[in-house]
């Protein structure tokens, strides 16, 4: 028998557990930002997404990718999309759960922290999948600008019935939405898209145009429709256009959207990204003409959101991976997880997993309370804010995690090794939607309107006379934001807004060990410039074992 192939000291695969009841965190930064909240839909799916079978749903999509068929074998243009049957398990599940349309439906307490908390959890098992559920949640309240097509489209948007059938959405249980906004041309500079809309008639939807042009990033075009940017003779507006037209233009008509490729990514392999030409195709106006950018806006606070909050899910299946291995793992005697320097390390990315959490959960708490001004206020700054910061933070926070796996870390082999598909998937959320630049201008412009100064100022006040560090940050910041006078520091006062605002919310959510070593490295400065350097007197046991899958 040749025994110089037995396996040891090899961790078993992270599999079959319950995502929602093992993530301490999660649980608290729920019940403090939504305590009426039903967790038994969360603990179910949870249950659901940690299955050995939704995992390996997961791994074959990514390891069999979308691939676009343009004519069929006669010749006919088609502008297909193939998916592998794992994709549409894996969107039927995101759909079944609610995560796309239903928070519109206002049927739960807090449907926006709700859906959030289950978008963070199916993050932690696919990400891909997601770029679609989260367009058809961005575009859902804009479509209202259009009360015909809302009518018709926006019971299917809050569906929970998955079909993935190219055909009239009106025969259709369900259907998903996507977005074309940006173009080769201009990237974040909407203003520059050249695409043309042309109005030919007024009908069931209101008003009809032909649009001609291309989108550069097109992303999911399997879509049923999409909201398109295009210049009307007003100025850029806001179009409604479907894969297919509507059961009373024909039957079964395609719409002139050709999809030239899909894109080469990094990562987000399951999901397709297009570049589209649009050849007269046919898209109804939604809201006035000439108001396409403000649409745009609130389109893109949404998604925004929605890139704060997978972050801050694949942290949290990272360092999961992380402590999972390290548990098993042993080295010079002792599990990997007991050595004092990887407890440090493994300490320090529970802090940012944890700090990011609750701050992506506090920010959906402010669209479920619109009508709230100092939420509104919170919803404004703190979009940009998230996005900025935990977004920046999640390649870093991918390549520590995935160095505690070492070498087993870096190995995909045939799509089983998941710490290697976080990693490529971390700058997707950083880039999509606006980067870090955009970001940062955002959050100047969103301060210097009206009461936001004072609203940031209220929403640290809970947690004053806690600790020193955050004390002389939020201190500081009122006289920071009234002196600014340029541009270039930005992106700090960013990082510190979202800092100070991530340990008011610690102060109020977690335990002692976790404040203090946050506030200790991140705000008073007791720390390196890498993860792992927090100071020795650090309660790292105490850390660990609330990150810890219980």
């Amino acid at each position: 028998m040749n025994t110089t192939h037995e396996v040891f000291n090899q961790p078993a695969p992270l599999a079959g557990y319950n995502l929602f009841e093992s993530n301490r965190p999660l649980r608290d930064a729920l019940k403090f930002n939504a305590s009426q909240l039903q967790l038994a839909p969360l603990a179910h799916l949870g249950g659901v997404i940690g299955s050995v079978e939704m995992q390996t749903h997961a791994r074959l999509a990514n390891t069999n990718p979308p691939v676009l068929h343009t004519h069929d074998r006669f010749g006919r243009r088609i502008d297909e999309v193939e998916f592998h049957p794992s994709y549409h398990a894996l969107m039927k599940a995101a759909v079944g759960a609610g995560l796309h349309g239903t928070p519109w439906t206002g049927e739960s307490a807090s449907p926006h922290v709700q859906r959030a908390a289950g978008f963070m959890l199916f993050t932690e098992l696919e990400p891909s999948v997601l770029c679609p559920i989260s367009m058809s949640y961005a575009v859902t309240p804009a479509l209202r600008g259009n009360a015909a097509i809302y009518a018709d489209w926006g019971p299917k948007l809050a569906s929970l019935w998955y079909d993935p059938v190219l055909r009239s959405a009106l025969d259709k249980p369900g259907v998903t939405m996507g977005m074309g906004m940006t173009e080769k041309q201009g990237g974040s500079d909407v203003r520059a898209n050249t695409t043309r809309a042309v109005r030919v008639a007024g009908d069931d939807w209101g008003e009809r145009y032909e649009i001609t042009g291309h989108k550069w990033f097109f992303s999911a075009p399997m879509c049923d429709a999409f909201l398109v940017l295009a210049q009307a003779p007003a100025g850029l507006s806001c179009f409604f256009m479907p894969r297919v037209l509507p059961d009373w233009m024909g039957d079964d008509v395609r719409n002139g959207i050709g999809i030239q490729r899909l894109k080469d990514k990094l990562g987000n392999k399951a999901n397709a990204s297009s570049e589209v030409e649009f050849h007269g195709a046919s898209a109804w106006l939604v809201g006035e003409e000439g108001r396409g950018i403000p649409q745009i806006l609130e389109m893109g606070t949404m998604t925004r959101l929605d890139c704060a909050l997978g972050t801050s899910g694949l942290m949290r299946q990272a360092l999961s991976l992380a402590l999972h291995h390290t548990a098993q793992r042993q080295a010079f005697g002792k599990p990997l997880i007991e050595q004092p320097l990887m407890k440090n390390v493994l300490a320090d990315l529970a802090l940012e997993s944890e700090a990011a959490t609750a701050l992506a959960i506090r920010l959906a708490r402010a669209f479920d309370r619109q009508q709230d001004e100092h939420e509104r206020l919170m919803a404004r700054l703190l979009t940009p804010v998230a996005k900025f910061w935990i977004c920046k933070r999640g390649s870093h926070f991918a390549q520590e995690a995935m160095e505690c796996l070492g070498g087993n870390g870096y190995v995909e082999e045939g799509g089983e090794g998941v710490m290697a598909r976080v990693y490529r998937e971390m700058p997707l959320n950083s880039i999509w939607e606006g980067a870090g630049n955009i970001m940062a201008l955002d959050l100047l412009r969103g301060l210097r309107k009206g009461d936001a100064v004072a609203a940031l100022v209220h929403e640290l006040a809970p947690a004053r006379g806690v600790d020193a560090a955050l004390d002389s940050l939020a201190d500081a910041l009122p006289a920071r934001i009234e002196a600014m006078a340029t541009e270039a520091e930005a992106r700090r006062l960013a990082q510190d807004v979202a800092l100070a605002v991530q340990g008011a919310l610690l102060v109020q959510t977690a335990p002692q060990a976790v404040v203090g070593a946050f506030c200790a490295s991140r705000l008073g400065g007791d720390w390196g410039h890498a993860f792992g350097t927090l100071r020795a007197s650090t309660d790292f046991d105490s850390i660990i074992a609330r990150a810890r899958l219980q």
